[in-house]
């Protein structure tokens, strides 16, 4: 099984992209606070949660037509939302997976009846439970060393009498993130009776016999063809490539898309590239550093492992010294992040057995 491992940079100068709500004890009652990890040893790094992390990526590749994306719709019931578990349809539901389970309950069968805007969803089997582990993994992004957080102390003063006061927290850091794709799990749904593995009901795979994908009866699935399949993966990567998203941008603006980005085709899941960038010592503390020893091990040890060129995408005027460290690696294509993107895009069309 072939997996899409990659590790990205997001550069924060002044940022506030991942917010908890209010802050116990400040000094207003509206204070924002970010969302934060403390050590035992009082050290404060900024994150930004998988699901704030995941919001984007599908935020943005809704916005991107030329992909051909197609989005799920979602659903509301009382205390309940889903997607319509459909990952033939939906290309959303393919690569990020779903959990959906029949709602018996009065008052839900009457709002849908009632909603004459709704959407028509694909219908549940009788008391059938579907569950697809999403073949996009994504870890949280952590500042990449520990910071001092600012407070930032403003009014609403724009009316008549006493200002309004009101306070935010924000940061500078960089943000480091790990990401994993399943090649073989992309397109590829199983009707397995098991927990996470039963990815069709009986109707969706009606469905799927209706819209030609291939059965594999011993495996218990179904596979879109591989041509729509590397679409999907292509779409993904493009919306990565182009990532638009997190909170207080209109004070803010900061640009989410990532400026450095490592990928690479793998055999198995694991992340190879979790230690090549860390933060740097002595004048380069706080900052971004490239770790060239643990980059040759990782080449030198999953050698057999790395079934593509490594692509490095690393933008121009960001921490340029450390980008020329990356041209002493034959192994490694430096490029600008979307061009890496891009790269392993187009080497996606030459290599189907990557999908396998």
């Amino acid at each position: 099984m072939a997996f899409i491992t990659g590790l990205l940079l997001i550069d924060a100068p002044a940022s506030a992209l991942n917010n908890a709500g209010a802050a116990p004890g400040a000094r207003t009652d509206n204070t924002v606070a970010v969302k934060t990890i403390r050590t035992r040893t009082g050290e404060t790094f900024p994150y930004v949660s998988a699901q704030a992390f995941r919001y984007w990526v599908r935020t943005s590749l809704e916005e991107m037509p030329e992909t051909g994306w197609q989005a799920s719709p979602i659903f509301r019931e009382t205390k309940v939302a889903y997607t319509d578990a459909n990952p033939i349809r939906y290309w959303d539901d393919d690569l990020f997976g779903y959990m959906r389970a029949p709602s018996g309950a009065k008052a839900a069968q009457e709002a849908r009846a009632a909603d004459a805007s709704r959407v028509v969803e694909t219908p549940l089997a009788d008391k059938t439970t579907l569950t697809r582990a999403a073949p996009f993994r994504v870890g949280t992004l952590v500042s990449i060393a520990p910071v001092a957080i600012t407070d930032d102390f403003g009014t609403m003063s724009r009316h008549d009498g006493d200002p309004v006061p009101h306070e935010h927290q924000f940061y500078r850091t960089t943000l480091k993130g790990l990401f994993s794709l399943d090649l073989s799990a992309c397109g590829t749904f199983a009707y397995r009776r098991k927990t996470g593995f039963r990815h069709l009901d009986d109707v969706r795979i009606d469905l799927a016999k209706r819209e030609g994908l291939i059965h594999d009866e011993q495996k218990y699935t179904y596979r879109l063809k591989t041509e729509e399949r590397i679409r999907r993966v292509q779409a993904l990567l493009s919306g990565m490539a182009k990532l638009e998203g997190g909170a207080k941008q209109t004070i803010h603006y900061t640009a989410v898309a990532p400026a450095v980005v490592i990928l690479a085709v793998t055999r198995g899941g694991n992340n190879i590239f979790n230690y090549v960038i860390g933060e740097g010592k002595g004048e380069k503390r706080g900052m971004p550093v490239i770790n060239t020893d643990a980059l040759q091990e990782a080449i030198d040890v999953f050698r057999d492992d790395i079934l593509s060129p490594v692509y490095v995408g690393w933008m121009k005027g960001f921490h340029d010294d450390e980008r020329a460290k990356l041209g002493a690696f034959e192994q490694v294509r430096v490029s600008h992040p979307r061009q890496a993107f891009e790269a392993l895009i187009a080497d996606l069309e030459a290599h189907h057995d990557w999908m396998e």
